[in-house]
């Protein structure tokens, strides 16, 4: 299972409602931060009544965990059930075009978590301890598995996840950027594609492997 955290809002039936307080929390929160965030403002853009909000999240704080939670248990989930048993290139590959594809399309997400992590991990520093750090532990022995079974040539299997993160959220954060070098006014599935298969084949032959796919320019 994705790492998620232990709160009771985490834990809650997930209907329609509860998925849509999350989007527009995510939104508020990755436009005025937790401090300039409202309640009210989260409920108007949710479209509900702010008793709604409150139904599910007894306050800000505890649904800007609920949106990180969200956020990095939808990141890690392309990793979360890969096995020694299955092909350390086909697991990779798919692991790192959801990620690219979840950068081009909800970059939100990954600026708030970024801007999280730049001001020193406040609330998320003992979920980083206590879920994130154990589920990184656990994915590396699966990798390292590979590397002993001889499907992968030796690496350090926990900066290979965080080149992944690294690379693939780099779209998501620098996206001004990205464009503005690329001249371009958005981003566009012909670049999701050419992203993906670029990342994929650079990261995967650097840890021997073949890409699945090798439809690219390049190959």
């Amino acid at each position: 299972m994705a790492p998620r955290m232990n709160t009771k809002e985490a834990q809650k039936p997930r209907d329609k409602h509860f998925t849509t307080i999350l989007l527009a929390a995510q939104e508020e929160f990755a436009t005025h931060g937790l401090k300039g965030a409202r309640m009210q403002a989260i409920a108007d853009r949710a479209g509900l009544p702010k008793a709604n909000v409150h139904y599910y999240f007894k306050n800000k704080v505890s649904l800007y965990l609920a949106v990180l939670d969200n956020i990095i248990a939808t990141w890690d989930d392309f990793f979360n059930d890969v096995s020694v048993a299955d092909d350390p290139a086909i697991a990779l590959d798919t692991f790192i075009r959801a990620k690219v594809r979840l950068s081009f399309e909800n970059p939100t997400a990954s600026r708030l978590f970024a801007n999280e992590i730049l001001q020193g991990a406040p609330y998320l520093s003992d979920y980083m301890r206590e879920v994130l750090r154990p589920w990184v532990n656990n994915r590396a022995k699966v990798v390292h598995e590979w590397m002993n079974a001889g499907k992968m040539i030796a690496t350090d299997p926990i900066l290979l996840i965080f080149m992944i993160w690294a690379t693939t959220q780099h779209y998501a954060d620098f996206q001004a950027q990205v464009l503005g070098i690329l001249g371009r006014k958005e981003y566009d599935d012909d670049l999701i594609s050419q992203v993906s298969d670029f990342t994929s084949q650079t990261i995967l032959r650097g840890c021997g492997l073949e890409p699945p796919n090798t439809n690219a320019t390049g190959n």
